[in-house]
């Protein structure tokens, strides 16, 4: 059984960490946003810290992010960004508190280390979506979208169809993230169990041959043919070669997945896009993919 962490309430506290990269501007304006929530925001030191491009070194990220994971009055950890770096801190970082008080852990991109972890590892539910790096660009509807998660609000999205779509309905347990960090995730012990499950994947700034290779592993492992339901976000900023490879990335994951028959969408609002719509990993969701439209609900409880 999956764990939900207490969905937030106002005069909630959540803190801020950047278990990545080090933050390039202010997150002030995401901060003031969320205290409009009713939430109370506590920095930690990786906000203003920097060791090369990181947010401190891999010690002082560690410690950083462990303090809230302790501290049982935090009932979110939010990431200031991605970027790169989780990876090398994950096996640093003690969960013992955490599954004795579960809290809401919030990023995406590089954060799928940590998201992974908690989903697969730990067995609790955590959230992709938006970042404080990232408020300024998103789209309102993105960050209603990652307000009605934290607080329990049902979440239904409802998406134009695309042509590569493949029709069906499933429901199941919602995981995936970034498909290069997935990846990553392989082997070790933070790797997500993929069997029934409805997978979503995006990535950005890859190259054509790569997000076919990462995806032929996927299948070679058996995860792919094992899914009850396909979800394809956004796989933007795709690097250009000489020679070109042929296909789009949604018509290698196309071909790469034909031989199944559960249902699988594109262009769904989840990547590094402005609408990067909240998605509760560890969360039973339905898929609905027909002629009309793509609808993913992800049902929530207002109370605990």
């Amino acid at each position: 059984m999956i764990k939900q962490p207490p969905y937030l309430k106002k005069n909630d506290k959540i803190a801020i960490v950047c278990p990545a990269k080090k933050l390039k501007k202010s997150i002030e304006p995401a901060i003031a946003l969320l205290e409009e929530w009713g939430l109370k925001v506590i920095r930690g030191k990786t906000i203003e810290a920097g060791y090369h491009q990181f947010a401190g070194d891999d010690a002082l990220r560690a410690a950083d992010l462990q303090v809230f994971l302790d501290d049982p009055e935090i009932k979110a950890i939010i990431a200031g960004r991605g970027g790169y770096g989780t990876i090398r801190i994950i096996d640093l970082l003690d969960f013992t508190e955490f599954n004795k008080n579960p809290k809401w852990i919030v990023g995406f991109s590089d954060i799928t280390v940590l998201l992974s972890h908690i989903t697969g590892a730990l067995q609790t539910q955590s959230i992709h979506g938006q970042m404080p790096s990232t408020f300024e660009d998103a789209t309102p509807a993105s960050l209603e979208a990652l307000k009605n998660a934290l607080f329990g609000e049902e979440i239904t999205y409802t998406i134009p169809v695309h042509p590569l779509n493949r029709k069906g309905e499933a429901e199941g347990i919602l995981v995936g993230g970034n498909l290069s960090i997935l990846i990553a995730m392989e082997g070790s012990p933070s790797e997500m169990d993929y069997t029934d499950k409805i997978l979503f994947l995006e990535d950005v700034g890859e190259y054509e041959y790569s997000i076919d290779r990462m995806l032929r592993l996927l299948k070679r492992s058996g995860k792919l043919s094992r899914l009850k339901g396909l979800i394809i976000g956004a796989f933007n900023e795709i690097k250009t070669e000489d020679i070109p490879f042929g296909q789009t990335a949604e018509q290698i994951i196309k071909e790469i997945v034909k031989e199944y028959a559960y249902p699988t969408c594109f262009n769904f609002p989840v990547g590094h896009i402005t609408d990067n719509r909240a998605m509760i990993l560890g969360k039973q969701v339905t898929l609905c993919v027909n002629d009309r439209f793509v609808k993913l609900i992800q049902e929530q409880k207002s109370t605990q």
